[in-house]
């Protein structure tokens, strides 16, 4: 269990960083876009700004869920609930674990 808390809170520090820098991304190009009066729908450069605020604003979503299921893995293996499936409650295999420490389900009730 200890290479899992190990695990989960590297996990952590990456997706706050990795939340930081997006969020700082995603300021910069609010800023940018407001101080910018171009046609960014006829722009010939490529990508408008709308989709590169879409696509910033998915992947930064997608940065905070994973920092919330690491917390709560995090919160789990405090409350000594860790590595036990929430649908049938027998034991998730080390090896899931192992690959994705912040799994709630053993491999039969995920597929």
């Amino acid at each position: 269990m200890d290479s899992h808390r190990t695990a989960l809170e590297r996990l952590r520090e990456q997706a706050e960083g990795e939340i930081a820098a997006l969020d700082a991304d995603l300021h910069a190009l609010f800023e940018a876009s407001r101080a910018d009066n171009a046609d960014d729908e006829h722009d010939p450069e490529g990508a408008t700004i709308a989709y590169e605020r879409a696509q910033l604003t998915a992947v930064l979503a997608g940065a905070r869920a994973q920092l919330v299921a690491v917390n709560e893995a995090l919160s789990r293996l405090d409350a000594g609930a860790y590595g036990r499936c929430e649908s049938c409650g027998l034991a998730i295999a080390s090896e899931r674990l192992d690959i994705r420490p912040f799994a709630t389900t053993c491999i039969a009730c995920a597929s």
